[in-house]
């Protein structure tokens, strides 16, 4: 049960950081490898700044805000053509 709220969590955080950096689509595969990743991030983030989320809302802005942090991350990397 907690993979499926992980997973939702994560695809809600995908979303939303796709939504916050005006990013192009990236399929629901995309949206939730993007949430999950930035979990990962923010969960690291935060709790190197002393937070830790203790509910739903909080473990939600905690992926966002990885998720935002991946994305302009990724966006620095130069493509080649």
């Amino acid at each position: 049960m907690e993979f499926l709220w992980f997973a939702l969590i994560g695809l809600a955080a995908g979303w939303l950081a796709s939504q916050l950096g005006r990013g192009q689509g990236g399929g629901l595969v995309g949206m939730l490898c993007l949430g999950v990743v930035g979990a990962i991030v923010g969960g690291w983030l935060f709790r190197l700044l002393g937070f830790a989320p203790t509910n739903l809302l909080g473990a939600l802005v905690t992926a966002t805000v990885g998720a935002v942090i991946v994305l302009w991350i990724v966006r620095r990397i130069p493509r080649r053509r």
